[in-house]
C-alpha cells in the first residue's frame, strides 16, 4: 500500500490521474492538494469523494507548511506534481500567475519534500524515507519545430517560447537540480497535448464540441496547420503509472500519444463525429436544440479564422521511444477512438460543462473570441 499526494487533483489531467489510480490501485490512500481556481472543480472529484482511501485538501502548493503537514500527516511516500497554469493565452496577458504557481509552487514542494522524506530523518541519524516525486512537465519545453523536424527526444535542448512553457522549464530545472544537489529521488515526464473528459472548455477540443451545440463560431487561430501530438488523457495517466513503478530515478520520460494532427482538421473531425451522432440519435436535437449545424450536417460552416496568438509554436511532436523501450509504454486509444468517446461524453454530461463555463470564465471566453 502507497500514500500518495496528488496536487493539482482537481483539474483536468490531475483528476483523471485520481480515477484511473484509484480504479487501478485501489489499496492505496490518495490525498488531493488543489487551490480550486478556476480550472479546478471539485465535481471532477465527484465519482470518489465517498471513498474512504480519498482526502481531499483545498489548499495552494506554494504554502510549504501546510505541504510539510501533509506529507507528515498521511505519511506521504509519493508525490505526484500536476498542479500547474497552463493555458497560453492566459499566460501572454497574464504570466504573473504562471512564474508564482508554476516555479514558486514547485520549489516549495520540492522544499517540503526534501525536509521531510530527507532532512529531517538524517539530522535525527535515520536514514532517509523512501519516497518518490513525479513532476509532470510538457512537451512545450522544447520550443517548436518544422514539419520536417525530428520529434523531441528526452535530449531535445529546451527552448520554450511563452510564459506559460518558460515557467514549466524552470520548474523541470529546479526538479532535476533537486536530484542531482540534494539527492532527492525524482522522475519528470514531459506529455504532449491531452484530451478526454473533463477537459477545461477553454481548450481546442472542448471548446470546439460546445460551440458547436451553441451554434457559435468555431475559432481557428491563423491558418489552423498548427501541428499537436495529441495523447489521450487516461493513456497519459498509464504512463505515468509505468514511469512510477519501473522508471529510474532521475530520468526524464516522453509521453506521447503518436497522434499528430493540424488544429484544423481536428476541428473538421469533431464537425463530423457531431453531425454523425446528431444523424444516428434524434433525440440530440431535443436536448441540444440550439446546435442547428450540427442537426443539419453543415456544422464546418461555423470555422472562423481569427489573427494568430503572439509566438504560437508551429508543430510539437513527442518521440516515446525511449518510454516505450524502458517501461513498455504503448497508448491504449488511437485518436480514432479516443476523440470518438470524449465527444460522446461531452454530450452525455452537459450539467458539467455548463457548471464549469457559468460566471468569470464565460466573460473571459468572450473577451478572448470577440
Amino acid at each position: 500500500m502507497r500514500n500518495l499526494l496528488v496536487t493539482g487533483g482537481a483539474g483536468f489531467i490531475g483528476a483523471n490521474f485520481v480515477h484511473y489510480w484509484m480504479e487501478n490501485y485501489p489499496d492505496d490512500r490518495l490525498v488531493v492538494l488543489d487551490a480550486l481556481t478556476y480550472a479546478g472543480n471539485l465535481a471532477n472529484l465527484a465519482a470518489v469523494q465517498a471513498n474512504p482511501h480519498f482526502t481531499f485538501v483545498q489548499g495552494n502548493i506554494c504554502d510549504q507548511a501546510l505541504v510539510e503537514s501533509l506529507l507528515l500527516q498521511h505519511e506521504i511516500t509519493t508525490l505526484v506534481h500536476f498542479a500547474a497554469e497552463s493555458h497560453v493565452d492566459r499566460s501572454i496577458t497574464g504570466p504573473d500567475e504562471f512564474i508564482e504557481t508554476n516555479i514558486l509552487g514547485t520549489y516549495a514542494l520540492l522544499k517540503a519534500t526534501k525536509k521531510i522524506w530527507i532532512d529531517t530523518p538524517v539530522s535525527q541519524g535515520q536514514p532517509a524515507l523512501e519516497h518518490r516525486f513525479h513532476h509532470v512537465s510538457t512537451d512545450e519545453v522544447y520550443g517548436t519545430l518544422s514539419a520536417t523536424d525530428p520529434a523531441f527526444t528526452e535530449a531535445t535542448a529546451y527552448a520554450p517560447n511563452s510564459p506559460y512553457s518558460a515557467s514549466k522549464a524552470a520548474s523541470d530545472h529546479l526538479v532535476r537540480a533537486y536530484h542531482h544537489t540534494y539527492g532527492l529521488a525524482v522522475t519528470t515526464s514531459n506529455c504532449s497535448n491531452n484530451y478526454g473528459p473533463y477537459h477545461f472548455p477553454e481548450k481546442l477540443i472542448p471548446l470546439v464540441i460546445i460551440n458547436i451545440l451553441h451554434n457559435k463560431p468555431l475559432p481557428i487561430y491563423g491558418d489552423g496547420m498548427q501541428i499537436r501530438d495529441w495523447l489521450y488523457v487516461q493513456d497519459h495517466a498509464y504512463g505515468i503509472d509505468l514511469v512510477l513503478n519501473k522508471g529510474k530515478v532521475g530520468e526524464t520520460y516522453n509521453i506521447g500519444g503518436n497522434n499528430e494532427w493540424a488544429n484544423i482538421n481536428i476541428v473538421q473531425e469533431i464537425c463530423h463525429l457531431l453531425e454523425k451522432a446528431f444523424a444516428e440519435d434524434k433525440t440530440l436535437a431535443h436536448k441540444f436544440p440550439q446546435a442547428l449545424a450540427a442537426i443539419h450536417q453543415k456544422t464546418e460552416t461555423l470555422i472562423t479564422y481569427v489573427k494568430d496568438r503572439p509566438g504560437h509554436d508551429r508543430r510539437y511532436a513527442i518521440d516515446a521511444t525511449k518510454t516505450n523501450n524502458e517501461l513498455g509504454y504503448i497508448p491504449r486509444e488511437s485518436f480514432a477512438t479516443g476523440i470518438a468517446k470524449t465527444v460522446q461524453w461531452y454530450l452525455a454530461n452537459e450539467a458539467w460543462w455548463q457548471a464549469v463555463m457559468d460566471g468569470s470564465y464565460q466573460d473571459w471566453l468572450t473577451q478572448q473570441y470577440v
